[in-house]
């Protein structure tokens, strides 16, 4: 059979496993080595492959980020900064017109700079900040949508894990990938928040009763905004650190471990159960990650070995319709994806066949990873499987529907679709800073 016929075959069936149920890593290394097996007929070659590959996809150096930065969060959230920091921009933001909603995005924008982790972010101010909103009577599926809409922020907001994924995958820079997060995520920040803000000017009802909030004295309300300054503090050590080309993204993984786990410790979180709990976690998901891009791997070197990659570049050049009608289709297909499986997982998925095309039409891969970073996680918000709602639900447990939690979201998909529209027509906001400090 022709090789770029397996290989299309091999595709098809992926998708269907995965709406089969079957994990993605499985279903992605089971159809490689079936692949190479119909394109070379012989399958000691295929096992062969898988047996280097499963070594080689993640013996680099480059590949501790994963677990640091992972080690990096979960330490930062036992240190109690979630609620710092939520406390802090209570304060500041508290008094404005929808005051505890911008509060919550930009607290969720300073958790997404230590997690990464969209799902993560959407579960814990789920139990944070939705009920302060009950208490001060905001409209219930507004202040869903607030958190949903936030939530998309942890992968956008570098250090992000999709961002050093994706670095893998395309071979890219991860420290110009988080360098080019900055922009977009100060951009769909700030969307979010002004769209708070206009919906409550518009509509009062929204944004509850200001006066439920506490009037706290001037020594209060400064040590509340201060008591932050140790993760704020970590943040810019690490991000920082990167940009200045003191130390590399592996480095920057390990001093980010290494000051959260003193800020747990100094905040008095840390004992043998807690910490046999962190190394348990830390181990599923790097765990899950690895073998996520061992098995992308192998997908990624059948394709080539097929030539579907470059097959497909060059009908996608060739084709009689502007290139950023493709990149446009190719948005559609991550926001589809999104509705039904998780991030990670789309970019394995997706980038192994998009990036040649993207690459052959002349496009930034710097660019082109913020926006398919953020048509992913668009599409995490959508019915009806949007996996940010879905954890925001198992979060709230009976107090909360479904239903309400997709209604609530829909404004702030409006919002993240403009943001993306923005990203998408005027690259300099995901290439310049990178051009500049890298």
């Amino acid at each position: 059979m022709d090789p770029t016929a397996v290989a299309l075959i091999t595709v098809g069936f992926v998708f269907l496993l995965v709406l089969l149920g079957i994990h993605i890593g499985v279903a992605l290394a089971l159809l490689s080595v079936l692949g190479i097996w119909g394109i070379t007929g012989k399958l000691h070659v295929a096992i062969s492959l898988l047996n280097t590959t499963a070594y080689s996809a993640v013996m680099d150096y480059v590949f501790a980020v994963i677990p640091l930065f992972v080690l990096m969060g979960i330490l930062a959230t036992l240190s109690g900064a979630t609620r710092d920091l939520f406390s802090s921009a209570q304060v500041l933001f508290g008094r404005i017109r929808g005051g505890i909603g911008i509060a919550t995005v930009i607290a969720n924008a300073l958790f997404a700079a230590i997690t990464g982790v969209s799902v993560a972010s959407a579960a814990v101010f789920s139990r944070l900040a939705i009920p302060e909103m009950e208490r001060l009577n905001y409209d219930r599926k507004f202040s869903y949508g607030i958190v949903a809409g936030s939530a998309i922020l942890g992968m956008l907001i570098p250090p992000s894990i999709l961002m050093i994924v994706y670095g893998v995958l395309t071979e890219q820079s991860i420290g110009r990938l988080f360098a080019a997060g900055v922009g977009p995520g100060l951009l769909v920040t700030a969307m979010l928040a002004l769209g708070i803000w206009v919906m409550v000017f518009f509509s009062p009802r929204l944004g509850g009763r200001m006066e439920k909030l506490p009037v706290l004295d001037m020594r209060s309300a400064l040590r509340t905004a201060l008591k932050p300054w140790g993760v704020i503090l970590l943040i810019g050590l690490v991000l920082g650190g990167i940009y200045g080309g003191f130390f590399t993204p592996t480095e920057a993984g390990g001093i980010g471990a290494a000051g959260a786990l003193l800020l747990a410790m100094v905040n008095r979180k840390l004992n043998w159960s807690s910490f046999v709990g962190v190394l348990s976690e830390i181990g599923r998901t790097t765990a899950s990650i690895f073998l996520l891009l061992i098995a992308a791997q192998m997908y990624s070197r059948m394709l080539t070995i097929s030539g579907l990659a470059a097959k497909m570049s060059e009908w996608a050049a060739a084709l009689p319709v502007s290139p950023v009608i493709i990149i446009v289709m190719f948005i559609v297909v991550f926001m589809l994806l999104g509705m039904i499986i998780d991030s990670v997982s789309i970019l394995l998925l997706t980038i192994p066949i998009m990036f040649p095309v993207v690459i052959k039409l002349g496009y930034d891969p710097i660019w082109f990873g913020m926006v398919s970073i953020v048509a992913i996680e668009l599409g995490l918000l959508t019915p009806p499987f949007g996996m940010v709602v879905f954890a925001m639900k198992s979060a709230l447990g009976r107090t909360a529907r479904v239903e309400d939690i997709f209604v609530g979201a829909i404004p702030f998909i409006i919002m993240l679709a403009l943001s993306l529209a923005i990203i998408v027509a005027y690259p300099p906001l995901s290439t310049w800073l990178p051009s500049v400090i890298m």
